[in-house]
């Protein structure tokens, strides 16, 4: 069985394919539709649309020859999660990081390096 989050992550990682849920966002939209934009062929936008349909991040509804795509939010909110608890994870860290630096300079000053009087003659 494989991890939904991964799943997710992996179709979100290409932008042609975070570009095609851009576009679904705002409603859906045929595969000829979605191909327009790109400089592939409609075979190839299909594969890219089987991956995020896979994901299911996109919906596929069927109306006689009209087959709509639909963008699907749900598998976002784990991911979006994910990311919002390791935000705050490494903020934290960083934060942690930056006032050991800050305690190091000021209980290290670092001497300021005299200028060598040989660079200003030529």
């Amino acid at each position: 069985m494989e991890d939904p989050l991964s799943t997710t992550f992996a179709a979100l990682a290409d932008p042609t394919r975070r570009a095609i849920l851009a576009r679904l966002a705002g409603g859906e939209a045929t595969v000829n539709q979605l191909a327009q934009p790109f400089d592939m062929s409609v075979q190839a936008i299909s594969k890219h649309l089987k991956v995020l349909e896979h994901a299911s991040l996109i919906s596929r509804s069927r109306s006689a020859q009209y087959r709509p795509c639909r963008f699907e939010a749900a598998p976002l909110t784990p991911a979006v999660e994910w990311i919002a608890r390791h935000r705050q994870l490494w903020t934290d860290r960083f934060d942690q990081l930056e006032q050991h630096i800050i305690d190091l300079q000021q209980t290290h000053p670092q001497p300021v390096p005299e200028p060598d009087p040989k660079e200003g003659q030529q």
